[in-house]
């Protein structure tokens, strides 16, 4: 979210000299042209980042203001930099600090020292606030813990019950996962026939009599011809789900860059028609199954290639980086090779970044791209079977990262 900031100033060219030097950072600034209006404003808004207060105002002073600002608790927290025209002397400076301020930016406003003030004391203040949610997070579950034991305590014979149905839940729900697995191949598998005698019969009726039928006719048959099209990507991509639900892990030695270069070659035409420029790094060997590597690779550079900004190359750069496991959060003995695929297209909005890799999930309709939306989520089963992870950052028109982390032993 944005970083909302508090400018205070009677003059309203200095509130636009702010406005204009911070604006460019992302912040969202809120004006008050008096000591008593960023009073009225704060009765509402807490969630200030921080207060730039000019100290020589009519009426409430900078100063005044501040002392009537920090006698509420839920505003206490929020830093006043002071902006002034005067040297002031240490008395007077001193006061200020005593009224809570953080520091002092002097008249005329350098926008460079302004920016970076602003930026530390922005950083200092999230940090804190997130200090704060951890330290509120960690006492609720401190307190969750302290009941959890005294219910066992109370009652160990009814938790080891709850242990015990927990266990037959979770078997059960491994088997129902199983038998569904295995009911979407064979529905899958089973629907091919029909949909493969639907594309031949429509075909058959285009090729024959496309010259005899009427417009809409061959309107129709043409919605027939893709939507079984469609239709088979589709049965196509749950097979391949659940054929790796069902798959059992057998990793090689396998070189990366081969298995990159066989995918690219079976995009060929794809990246010659939209002219791709696809700059690849050294990649190591891994243990991998190349069988399930190869389309992994080719949903994600396809997916780059597909979501292209109009009228701007494709770029896609994939490179590799090797880090210590305690970096992401496991075992420091553990490493994990990081595999980087970037591009230049449209991205998104990073709060969808955990929601792409969901069944069916789609953020664009199909009048606009093509898919199924089956495509990450086999990515990530893929890479789950790899007992690795994915993750995406993504800024909206500025391209996307998928970040593949997979184990190097």
């Amino acid at each position: 979210m944005k970083k909302k900031i508090l400018l205070v100033d009677d003059r309203e060219d200095n509130l636009l000299s702010m406005e204009t030097i911070l604006e460019p950072d992302g912040y969202e600034l809120i004006k008050a042209n008096s000591g008593r209006q960023a009073l009225k404003i704060l009765l509402t808004e807490f969630d200030f980042a921080m207060i730039l207060m000019d100290v020589k105002m009519p009426n409430l002073n900078g100063f005044e203001t501040a002392a009537l600002i920090y006698e509420r608790d839920k505003l206490r927290h929020i830093p006043i930099v002071f902006i002034t025209a005067n040297t002031y002397g240490e008395d007077n400076i001193f006061k200020g600090y005593r009224m809570g301020a953080v520091d002092y930016i002097y008249k005329p406003i350098n926008p460079g020292l302004l920016r970076t003030k602003v930026s530390v004391f922005i950083e200092l203040y999230t940090k804190n606030r997130q200090l704060l949610v951890q330290e509120q997070k960690l006492t609720a579950i401190n307190r969750s813990l302290e009941n959890e034991i005294k219910e066992r305590k109370v009652s160990e014979a009814n938790a080891k019950e709850l242990n015990r149905q927990l266990l037959d839940n979770i078997d059960r729900l491994e088997a129902a996962n199983k038998n569904l697995d295995r009911f979407a191949f064979m529905s899958s598998h089973d629907l091919q026939e029909p949909l493969r005698k639907i594309r031949t019969f429509a075909d058959l009726l285009h090729s024959k009599y496309k010259d005899v039928l009427e417009e809409d006719a061959n309107r129709y048959i043409s919605r027939i011809q893709k939507s079984a099209e469609r239709m088979q990507i589709l049965i196509k991509d749950i097979l391949a789900f659940s054929k790796i639900s069902n798959e059992k892990p057998v990793f090689a030695p396998t070189d990366l860059n081969g298995l990159i270069q066989d995918v690219l070659a079976e995009m060929e035409s794809s990246v010659k028609e939209q002219d791709a420029d696809i700059r690849i790094e050294a990649l190591p060997a891994l243990d991998v199954n190349a069988g399930l590597m190869a389309p992994l690779f080719s949903n994600l550079i396809g997916n780059a290639i597909k979501y292209r900004r109009k009228d701007v190359t494709p770029v896609i750069n994939i490179y590799a980086r090797q880090e210590a496991g305690n970096d992401l959060g496991n075992s420091s003995r553990d490493k994990y090779c990081r595999i980087f695929i970037e591009d230049n297209g449209i991205g998104f909005d990073q709060k969808y970044a955990d929601h792409i890799f969901e069944m069916f999930i789609r953020l664009h309709g199909n009048n606009e791209y093509e898919g199924t939306g089956i495509g990450l989520a086999l990515c990530k089963q893929i890479v789950e079977h790899h007992h690795g992870f994915i993750t995406a950052l993504s800024k909206e028109n500025q391209g996307s990262t998928f970040i593949i982390s997979l184990p190097v032993q």
